[in-house]
């Protein structure tokens, strides 16, 4: 461009058009003329253009006027409004389990997808425009998520859930197409076009403090519009349908005023502490600027209450740190106020800013420039800096027209061509339903191949960007294929044992039966098999495998029923020691495992009453006459089905015994009978007596151990004595 090359702008509103003519002198810019004419109808309504005859007539009012002093004037930049956008959030989520790292490409694919519903959802909010196509004209990520966990970034992430959830801004295409008609009829082409509130922002927000929380409301005469930065971005736009004219009419019904008669006393009022008014009765009252406010205070807290609750809404329901104010309705009195302490801020956070807040922008003195003027000179820069366009790509030989604000992605061209972007990638494949030891496994199929994007002949991605009138051939993805899998990728078949068992060597092979068939480990699944897979793991599974039954049953526990009384011997039972250690039939064995099986012993009754530790005999060793003799007394019986049993007799596993046992009671002297024979001398005559260690006793008389015990009879006359 030209130095002080004229640029020519015109801010189409609610209540009236406003042109401008600024020039650019290197990268500076001076207003050198403004004009605005007012609709003398209903012509726009919601930011729309509602009758195209009655606005080109306005608009070719103010070109006629201004070519005058400046020349012919053939482009022009205009603005869509704000309030014709429409902001809508949405989400996606893409099951990732067994699918490769996400790439950026997935990660776009998903964003889209989200812009496509968020696109769906506005159309359907807005009933009446069913039938119209919304362009996207941004969106930002709010977030994404793996696993229900926020996360900074998905890409190389792994999980089974990924979400992201955005926030998406689109414009009506008829809003544009109107705007195109009516500059049509007033012999003027569409230089560049901008948003509303973008032209704003940009001349009010650089890009470095896009970083911050900011509100900005452009308050008109019928419409307040609201844009939110964030993050380096402009992450929401809004309107509400209230605005400058509430409170116009307000004054007009408080003061009996007509209402240009109102309007002019409201924007004295933002200026002066006093104002003069002249009523429709043709009385004039001075009244004080505090009065008029307390009298239209419900209209003032109706506006910044419907201002700061759809603040809230797009913010996220939290204040942002600071709320920038421009558009005409910016100056009525308290409204800045009002809205600091609704979003619960600092007075200083919330500021009307004009022109001067416009950095490298002059303007002839005579003007008189406020904050409703801060538009229609940032539709004239922000067009000329970053003007949106028209393109025209064709998608499989479709043309398909774009409206572009930033650069054109091929991820763009997509959405604007109506192809559902989860239907370009393919489906996944078929899965399997397998059971395996009666247990249900589903096998998925492999995941759908991404889309092929091809321009001029060669790949592309998604983010890649495009040129006016470039070609894209979009092949949707192949669907994933059925699994192939085999047996042994399923289960561990591992390969054949080895086991040594009592020193002699067995293999044990693994058995696989498919559909009631034995099949090998490379046998390929198919949907609905009903599979048994046997591994022989424990020795108990190896004997019975190997036909070794006869020595399970020697292993079984050594069981005697004693006096009624289930009882173990583990002393006679089986023994199963496997590498020198002892171990149950239950355990696992390994390759080259040795097992020694030791059957069950078949004990004596001696054995077993050595291993209970029962007392049969009571002895008592004696010396009678001075020779050694071993007195005993039985103290326990056993009986099997009532036959007494021999120390040497067998017992056999499940046998029922009794064992009677009796109290031990010690030895008298009279037990010596039963172990000696006892004859009368033949010398002997008259009573014996009985001793015990050289003392008298009696046949009642207790013993001990070695009690030395005898015998004496009398002997006859002339005998000598004996004892026997």
């Amino acid at each position: 461009m030209q130095n002080n090359e004229k640029l020519f702008a015109l801010d189409i509103g609610t209540r009236s058009v406003v042109g401008i003519i600024l020039e650019k002198k290197e990268d500076n810019y001076h207003v050198s003329d403004l004009l605005a004419i007012e609709h003398t109808e209903r012509a726009m309504l919601d930011g729309q253009i509602h009758d195209v005859l009655a606005v080109s007539k306005i608009i070719k009012e103010i070109k006629n006027q201004l070519e005058i002093k400046h020349g012919p004037l053939e482009k022009v930049s205009v603005a869509a409004a704000g309030r014709a956008l429409k902001t809508e959030r949405a989400s996606y989520e893409m099951n990732i389990e067994r699918k490769p790292l996400i790439t950026k490409e997935d990660i776009l694919h998903m964003e889209l997808t989200a812009v496509q519903q968020a696109q769906s959802s506005v159309a359907e909010k807005n009933e009446r425009d069913k039938g119209q196509f919304y362009y996207c004209v941004g969106y930002s990520v709010l977030h994404y998520s793996l696993d229900d966990q926020e996360m900074g970034n998905l890409i190389d992430q792994q999980g089974l859930i990924a979400k992201v959830e955005i926030i998406a801004t689109f414009l009506p295409k008829v809003v544009v197409e109107s705007l195109i008609a009516a500059l049509h009829r007033a012999n003027l082409e569409m230089q560049a076009l901008t948003l509303e509130p973008i032209a704003a922002i940009n001349v009010l927000i650089p890009p470095s403090m896009r970083r911050l929380n900011v509100a900005l409301v452009d308050i008109g005469a019928g419409t307040s519009d609201i844009a939110i930065t964030d993050s380096g971005t402009v992450i929401a736009y809004g309107m509400v349908p209230v605005a400058g004219d509430e409170i116009t009419e307000a004054l007009s019904d408080a003061y009996l005023l007509d209402f240009p008669l109102a309007e002019k006393a409201k924007r004295e009022l933002s200026q002066n502490d006093h104002i003069s008014i002249s009523d429709i009765l043709g009385f004039t009252t001075e009244l004080h600027k505090e009065e008029v406010i307390k009298e239209i205070e419900p209209a003032l807290d109706k506006l910044a209450d419907t201002i700061c609750r759809e603040i809230l809404s797009l913010n996220n329901h939290k204040s942002p740190k600071a709320v920038m104010l421009v558009g005409g309705g910016s100056q009525t009195p308290a409204l800045q106020l009002k809205i600091a302490e609704m979003l619960n801020l600092p007075a200083n956070r919330v500021a009307i800013r004009g022109i001067d807040a416009i950095t490298q922008l002059t303007f002839e003195e005579s003007f008189n420039f406020g904050p409703e003027l801060v538009t229609p000179i940032g539709i004239a820069i922000t067009a000329e800096k970053s003007p949106v366009q028209y393109k025209t790509v064709y998608i499989n030989e479709q043309p398909v027209r774009l409206f572009e604000v930033n650069k054109l992605t091929v991820g763009d061209c997509i959405l604007a061509s109506g192809i559902k972007m989860n239907q370009l990638y393919g489906k996944p494949g078929n899965a399997m339903i397998v059971t395996i030891n009666k247990q249900k496994i589903t096998i998925p199929g492999s995941h759908g191949k991404g889309p092929t994007i091809l321009r001029k002949g060669m790949p592309c991605s998604l983010e890649d960007t495009v040129e006016d009138g470039e070609s894209l051939t979009v092949y949707r993805g192949k669907d994933g294929e059925q699994a192939i899998v085999q047996i042994k990728d399923l289960i561990d078949t591992a390969s054949d044992k080895n086991i040594i068992i009592n020193h002699k060597s067995y293999t044990i092979h693994s058995k696989i039966i498919c559909n009631g068939v034995a099949i090998s480990n490379d046998y390929q699944i198919e949907d609905k098999d009903i599979i048994v897979y046997h591994a022989d793991t424990t020795i108990h599974e190896a004997l019975k495998s190997l036909h070794l039954t006869h020595l399970i049953d020697e292993l079984q526990p050594f069981q005697l029923l004693i006096n009624g009384k289930e009882t173990i011997l583990p002393a006679f039972s089986g023994k199963i020691i496997k590498n020198g250690l002892p171990c149950r039939l239950s355990q696992l064995f390994e390759h080259n495992d040795q097992i020694i099986l030791e059957k069950r012993i078949t004990p004596t009754v001696q054995e077993l009453t050595e291993r209970k530790q029962i007392l049969m005999y009571q002895v008592l060793p004696v010396y009678f006459n001075d020779q050694k003799i071993t007195l005993t007394k039985q103290l326990a019986q056993i009986k099997r089905k009532g036959q007494i049993l021999q120390l040497d007799d067998l017992l056999y596993s499940g046998d029922d015994i009794r064992i009677e046992q009796k109290p031990f009671e010690g030895f008298l002297f009279q037990d010596l009978f039963a172990f000696v024979n006892i004859n009368m001398p033949q010398n002997g005559g008259g009573t014996f007596q009985l001793l015990r260690n050289g003392e008298r006793a009696t046949f009642l008389t207790p013993i001990k151990k070695d009690d030395k015990l005898s015998i004496v009879w009398p002997v006859k006359p002339g005998s000598p004595t004996i004892s026997k």
